[in-house]
């Protein structure tokens, strides 16, 4: 192959090198608007009577959940305090699970008054009918974000202690890990 052809072909391998190269540079400039910006931003999107039967459907279900936990609560914090006095009779140190537990217990007689309030939307549904489907679009998204409101307010104030229980029995279980026996070889060896 002559001289000029092995020039000729590294000089077009270059060029396509460069080319591909400045293919991936922007070819326009790009401006952000200054501090005089006057334009409006578009008002947010209509939410569908589907979407606010979906909504409805959740957070019906939610409630429905939350209020059987409201019902079981008592018993749960009985069991759970048996458990406590238990390992506290075997001489655990029980005193964080302890506290958590007093917390969490407090948060629920706090959270309680706030769920029997939101009941009264759940059973007026105002903008929706007994089928759940929407009949008035404002009050519908009022009911929906009452009750949303009220199931956050539930959610702040139970929360915290609910996750300091549930750390306060890892680190209680982590510290009191059973003492491993030797397995026994089923063979007899």
């Amino acid at each position: 192959m002559s001289k000029i052809m092995m020039w000729f072909r590294k000089a077009l391998l270059a060029a396509v090198v460069a080319a591909l190269g400045l293919s991936a540079l922007p070819t326009a400039s790009v401006f952000a608007l200054g501090l005089n910006d006057t334009t409006v931003p578009p008002a947010p999107a209509s939410i569908s009577n589907e979407r606010l039967e979906m909504i409805w459907v959740r957070e019906q279900a939610i409630y429905a959940r939350l209020g059987r936990l409201f019902f079981r609560s008592d018993e749960m914090i009985v069991n759970a305090q048996k458990l406590i006095d238990q390992a506290k009779s075997n001489g655990k140190d029980v005193s964080a699970v302890q506290s958590a537990l007093d917390a969490l217990a407090a948060a629920i007689k706090q959270a309680k008054p706030v769920y029997d309030g939101g009941q009264s939307v759940i059973t007026s549904h105002p903008g929706f009918d007994n089928a759940g489907n929407v009949t008035d679009v404002t009050q519908a998204k009022a009911t929906v974000k009452s009750v949303g409101d009220t199931l956050k307010q539930i959610r702040q104030i139970v929360e915290g202690p609910r996750k300091a229980l549930r750390e306060a029995v890892k680190a209680f279980r982590d510290a009191n890990k059973p003492v491993g026996t030797p397995a026994i070889d089923p063979r007899g060896g």
